[in-house]
């Protein structure tokens, strides 16, 4: 397939699954020379927790900096925060890794380019100016809850209070400011949905929709974006769905995210890591595609963002080669409608591009 394409075109693993109202599916192709070459000052990532982009197409990741030590042999270690511009280049790289927590999870730039950033671990939610030099807000306590014999509990769900266990992701209403945080990564974790206002105090909370028989589906809300129609999506991981709220935390509805194994599944566990575990909006004012990053797959799936129907899934599959992902974690979409994959495992980050018919 590559053959028949430009110079450094590289469609990968694209299927069309279907279409809704007979509007054309886009395809997606890898972009081999994005980011640009060498990578900062002799830098060497860890594991990429997050990524988010701004209203200006830059791209922000969150480098976890978990790195095999000897690899500081011949490398330095990439600050925690990288900012790129659309052509890839490096703009600036901030962060002091114990201000900003361990864990580094998710983030998002609002309207005024301050960067919000989600550390799981140290369970904080913090504020920045766009360049890092100053932190605006903190909300939570880091190391609120570690105890001396090394465990941790979670607040239950009936706490109103402005603090998280597990935090795995957020994102703010542009009409109020109010901050939507997915409370609780693991099953250790608050496994609620917290709404806090511009200046942190806590607001309301809900927990993931379940019915009588889906009680022993541990809910872990690992991912939140809000719809510019006013809508919550919550990826429900255990489940392999995404959760649809309306603001007030009142159920919508389920979209399901199919998976069937490639190699059977007899005398191995299959499907573990789950088929919703991050998840973006195309850049349309109707944001008529949800693209999720389906662990289980690894791959991209697209979704009909309004009926939930599977169109189309890209990538290659696990893998360490180009296009293909190790444990994507991270996933934004530019305001022309490139996407952006970044992986924990695979500790890069990747921009796929629209093919021109």
């Amino acid at each position: 397939m590559a053959a028949t394409l430009p110079a450094l075109a590289f469609v990968l693993g694209v299927f069309t699954a279907g279409t809704v109202e007979a509007q054309p599916v886009p395809r997606y192709e890898v972009d081999p020379l994005w980011p640009q070459l060498p990578f900062g000052d002799g830098w060497i990532t860890g594991g990429l927790g997050g990524m988010c982009i701004d209203g200006r197409d830059h791209v922000y990741i969150l480098n976890r900096q978990n790195v095999v030590p000897d690899d500081l042999d011949g490398a330095r270690h990439a600050p925690p925060v990288i900012e790129l511009d659309p052509s890839g280049a490096v703009v600036r790289a901030w962060g002091d890794p114990d201000t900003l927590g361990d864990r580094l999870h998710d983030c998002h730039v609002d309207r005024e380019q301050n960067v919000w950033i989600v550390a799981s671990g140290t369970g904080i939610v913090q504020k920045y100016s766009s360049d890092g030099s100053q932190r605006l807000l903190q909300i939570g306590e880091s190391g609120l809850y570690d105890s001396s014999d090394g465990t941790r509990e979670g607040r239950p769900l009936n706490s109103d209070r402005a603090q998280f266990f597990l935090p795995a992701s957020l994102d703010v209403d542009t009409a109020t400011g109010d901050i939507y945080v997915a409370d609780g990564e693991t099953p250790r974790g608050n496994r609620r949905i917290a709404v806090l206002d511009r200046n942190g105090r806590f607001l309301r909370q809900w927990a993931l929709h379940r019915t009588d028989d889906e009680r022993p589906v541990t809910p872990l809300p690992h991912c939140l974006r809000l719809s510019n129609d006013g809508l919550v999506y919550v990826c429900d991981r255990q489940a392999d769905r995404v959760q649809v709220f309306d603001q007030m935390g009142r159920f919508v509805q389920n979209i399901d995210v199919p998976f069937t194994p490639v190699t059977s599944p007899d005398g191995r566990q299959s499907g573990t890591r789950g088929t919703a575990v991050v998840l973006a909006f195309s850049s349309d004012a109707d944001q008529r595609l949800m693209f999720v990053l389906n662990q289980n797959s690894v791959m991209v799936d697209v979704l009909d963002r309004r009926s939930g129907e599977l169109l189309s899934s890209f990538g290659g599959g696990p893998g360490r080669y180009r296009g293909q992902f190790t444990l994507p974690h991270g996933i934004a979409v530019d305001s022309i409608g490139n996407v952006y994959v970044a992986e924990q495992e695979g500790r890069r980050i990747q921009k796929f591009r629209i093919v021109t018919p």
